[in-house]
């Protein structure tokens, strides 16, 4: 099993090939720094980044995650507040572990 951490958007992800993860929403375009990569036991660490690793993906795009409500309540005043919040997400494909 092929798998490698990276770090994107100042958090760490676990990656494998072949599979989608789902990231915080990123501005601008993605560029990931290698930290690990890990090949059938064979472990290549980085000083803190793998100068010649490389991650090859697809942008599959922006989508909305689940809703998340904020409730604020004062006791004896009758004061009560519901808002809700979607925090948008990048959906990346991993193709290769280079």
């Amino acid at each position: 099993m092929k798998y490698a951490i990276i770090r994107l958007g100042g958090k760490q992800y676990k990656i494998e090939e072949g599979r989608e993860i789902v990231l915080d929403k990123q501005k601008q375009e993605l560029t990931p720094e290698v930290l690990l990569v890990v090949d059938e036991g064979k472990v290549k660490m980085g000083t803190p980044v793998l100068k010649n690793a490389k991650i090859n993906f697809k942008n599959l795009g922006v989508e909305k995650g689940e809703k998340i409500y904020v409730k604020k309540y004062k006791a004896k005043s009758r004061y009560r507040k519901k808002k809700g919040f979607r925090a948008q997400h990048t959906r990346i494909l991993v193709e290769k572990i280079i």
